[in-house]
């Protein structure tokens, strides 16, 4: 009869040595179960829920900073999802592109987002 021999080491030690493998993207696709799309990022879930502002589309892409002042001004004094004052959203909504934008804002418009900031306080008259 042939002898059998024993092994020292069992299945899952040899599995725990090799290298583990990188398995998230399947992870993820699986355990998503909910019907509605999520947004991809969280910034643009705090734009869509929070209760900042209802902006115009495409105010900060506008050529003037008086102009996305004004436009930031008017949409905090008609927004009735703020919750604080009307120039405090304003600010926090230019911030919070200017911070989002981060290093791929171009220096010509990160300029002008930067004057529209010392506009708005002109305009609120928070000098």
């Amino acid at each position: 009869m042939a002898q059998v021999r024993k092994t020292t080491h069992s299945h899952k030690a040899a599995a725990r040595k090799t290298p583990h493998r990188k398995t998230s993207a399947r992870r993820g696709t699986a355990r998503k179960s909910s019907n509605r799309a999520a947004p991809k990022r969280w910034s643009q879930r705090v734009t869509k829920e929070s209760d900042a502002l209802d902006l115009k589309r495409g105010v900060f892409k506008l050529t003037s900073a008086k102009k996305i002042a004004a436009s930031l001004k008017h949409s905090a004094e008609h927004s009735a999802r703020r919750k604080t004052g009307a120039y405090r959203s304003a600010l926090s909504m230019l911030t919070f592109y200017i911070n989002r934008a981060g290093k791929t804002l171009p220096k010509t418009q990160r300029t002008r987002l930067e004057q529209a900031k010392i506009e708005l306080k002109h305009q609120f008259h928070r000098d």
